[in-house]
């Protein structure tokens, strides 16, 4: 009897140690490793070992919050899936070899507060769903081919601080309510072929901004520089 009890008690222990993570969000993980060549990392998950200790993963309270891969060899996609890891506060995927689109079920991940794409070779658009990450302080896509327009969903984005597209091939307005949030302290959007209209210089002049369009950066008052790229007049 005493025996019975004691494997009973080992497998209860057995059962909590693994079982760390629903089974949606380790498939996500499974996902991301599989589309993205994850046998090629320079540092690869174990799958048959804990979701805890693979590379870059952060586990809270049986919930995924942090995934940091930058720097480590993905190729591939990111896959749908991504969005069903909704806990997620932090998804850094920078420097990478990741290609395809951007999928729009990021729109999901409502707690995110730092999504990080930037190095790779993500082309399209900038999905609107964008504008679902209430909780985003930054945003960071720069040295993709990412192509289309800012989204106006970037405006409903009360908390972000950065937004950096840097180095893409995006056109047309930059939306002009960026120019009054009262969180943004970063606009990196050089090396494109955005506009800067004159409704977006007089509202950022509205807001204590001043504007050298000679040296390509609007500089805000008790804010970090802001650059932009203008277009030259013929």
């Amino acid at each position: 009897m005493k025996n019975i009890q004691l494997t009973i008690v080992f497998t209860f222990l057995s059962f909590s140690l693994f079982a760390q993570i629903s089974t949606s969000e380790k498939q996500a993980l499974q996902d991301l490793y599989t589309s993205t060549n994850g046998n090629s990392w320079n540092t690869t998950w174990d799958l048959n070992q804990p979701v805890s200790d693979w590379h870059g993963v952060t586990i809270k309270d049986d919930k995924v919050i942090i995934i940091s891969l930058l720097f480590n060899n993905l190729e591939g996609t990111i896959p749908n899936s991504i969005g069903q890891l909704t806990n997620l506060e932090n998804l850094e995927l920078s420097f990478n070899k990741l290609e395809g689109t951007i999928p729009s079920e990021i729109g999901n991940l409502k707690s995110l507060k730092v999504l990080a794409f930037n190095g790779n070779n993500l082309f399209g658009s900038i999905p609107t769903t964008i504008g679902n990450l209430s909780s985003l302080n930054q945003l960071h896509l720069s040295s993709n081919q990412l192509t289309g327009t800012i989204p106006q969903s970037v405006t409903k984005l009360e908390y972000l601080e950065i937004l950096n597209v840097f180095d893409n091939d995006l056109s047309g307005e930059i939306p002009s309510d960026l120019a009054h949030s009262k969180n943004l302290k970063q606009l990196i959007v050089a090396e494109n072929n955005l506009k800067v209209t004159n409704d977006f210089s007089i509202e950022l002049l509205s807001h204590g901004a001043s504007l050298d369009l000679e040296q390509q950066f609007i500089i805000p008052e008790t804010k970090e520089v802001i650059a932009i790229e203008s277009e030259e007049e013929n």
